[in-house]
């Protein structure tokens, strides 16, 4: 009761400004967080971006940037423009519009006034702003202006990942990467017509060591002169099974001088190519790459994956819903579990495909979407004391699964298919335990 008190007594008392009431909201105590959220949001939706001009720089230090709380962890690391075109495209649908797609779906396009979708500048020597023009598919770019002669180059980057100061947050963040090995980076850029002379421009990433610590990796570069596109492209290469935490470009000028470079959009496509198993060194974000949603995760076993589930089903979960078709696989190993194996197409606890080995005898590939269905049944009497390679394979609607390399299951789900989504560990009531978990391309 006090909170809601609160949040209405900042809005009528705080004249439709947005500092003005959440001045009045924080000082007035109580669950500050909160009720600030609150007061905020609605001042957002009512106002627009208006709300956000005048006083402080409120949208500079986020960034767009944004956690959004989900069992489907590929949507854990977003931002503001992201989950704006998704809320759109609800109510497009609703209305049986055809989902808006900027930029023919690029993952950050910059097509909204003002955003920035993450991309932050790492040094003082740079600057980004979002800009009109400067884009053959939409209306806006991301200028990033590079200041002055240096050394070093000048970088921009956008997380894909838990930052590293998440590892102390007082609440978990549970998020997977969006960004995998074998997956196509693609980049559209254009320098500025004014620059000075050539800037030198090229794609990196960071990726967690054995430390816990980000490691710079970097793609492919080229020189441009002023006025000139360039498009590039980046096949991820694996990093042990360490996670990608953050994408970004690299900026040089030639000339000394102040130059611009203008990034159109940045995306990336294609199906992960790469084995999750424990990576060197004892650090531990690898296994944060997971969504745990099973009752013991731990990390004192001999096996990089043994997870618990008490009572019910639980999943531990990593990917994301741009990703189609695939084969997943896993040397599991049942301890005493009324059912367990491996899943694909992953949209949370309870939508996925599975293959089981379950405590009847029997083998079944399960379809979980609004309740369960059995896709497929067969005698498999397996043995506690042997671990067995599952594997499945999803192709648009068609399921194959087999156990040790033997086919077991072929079957088409002709009934609203789940068609995208990562992958899991599943185990039901009991335990089970894997060295590595594999993701490699079908066909």
């Amino acid at each position: 009761v006090p909170n809601h008190a609160l949040i209405i007594h900042s809005l009528l008392h705080g004249d439709d400004d947005f500092q003005k009431s959440l001045m009045i909201v924080n000082t007035s105590g109580w669950d500050t967080d909160c009720n600030s959220g609150n007061v905020g949001c609605i001042l957002g939706i009512k106002n627009g971006l208006a709300a956000f001009e005048g006083g402080p720089d409120w949208r500079g230090p986020v960034a767009d940037r944004l956690f959004l709380a989900t069992a489907e962890g590929g949507r854990g690391i977003s931002d503001a423009v992201t989950e704006t075109i998704h809320v759109v495209n609800i109510g497009r649908s609703l209305a049986g519009q055809d989902p808006l797609a900027p930029k023919q779906g690029a993952r950050f396009h910059f097509d909204l006034p003002g955003s920035v979708q993450g991309f932050q500048a790492e040094d003082g020597a740079v600057t980004v702003q979002n800009v009109a023009g400067h884009s053959d598919l939409g209306e806006h770019s991301l200028a990033i202006h590079v200041r002055g002669a240096s050394d070093l180059p000048a970088r921009v980057s956008t997380p894909t990942f838990i930052p590293p100061e998440a590892r102390t947050m007082h609440y978990t963040l549970l998020a997977s990467p969006t960004l995998y090995p074998g997956q196509t980076v693609r980049v559209s850029v254009t320098t500025d017509a004014g620059n000075p002379g050539p800037i030198s421009v090229s794609l990196f990433l960071r990726h967690y060591d054995g430390s816990d610590r980000l490691v710079p990796v970097t793609g492919p570069d080229a020189v441009l002169a002023p006025g000139d596109p360039h498009a590039f492209t980046w096949r991820i290469p694996e990093f042990g099974g360490q996670p990608i935490a953050q994408v970004g470009l690299e900026v040089r000028s030639d000339s000394g001088s102040s130059a611009t470079l203008h990034l159109d959009y940045l995306t990336w496509e294609g199906t992960p190519d790469m084995r999750l198993g424990r990576p060197e060194g004892r650090g531990t974000m690898w296994r944060r790459a997971w969504v745990n949603g099973v009752d013991q995760f731990e990390g004192r076993w001999q096996e990089p994956y043994r997870i618990v589930q008490n009572r019910g089903t639980g999943l531990l979960i990593q990917g994301t819903q741009e990703w189609t078709d695939y084969q997943v696989s896993a040397l599991v190993t049942v301890h005493l579990a009324k059912a367990a194996g491996i899943a694909a197409r992953v949209g949370g606890l309870c939508r996925y495909y599975a293959l089981l080995l379950c405590d009847d005898g029997k083998a079944r590939l399960i379809k979980a979407l609004d309740g369960e269905t059995v896709l497929g049944e067969s005698d498999f009497p397996w043995d506690v004391r042997r671990p067995y390679l599952l594997a499945i394979a999803v192709m648009h609607d068609r399921i194959e699964a087999s156990i040790d390399g033997t086919p077991v299951f072929d079957v088409l789900d002709g009934d609203r298919p789940l068609l995208t989504g990562g992958i899991g560990l599943i185990c039901e009531e009991g335990c089970l335990a894997s060295e590595a978990v594999t993701v490699r391309p079908t066909g």
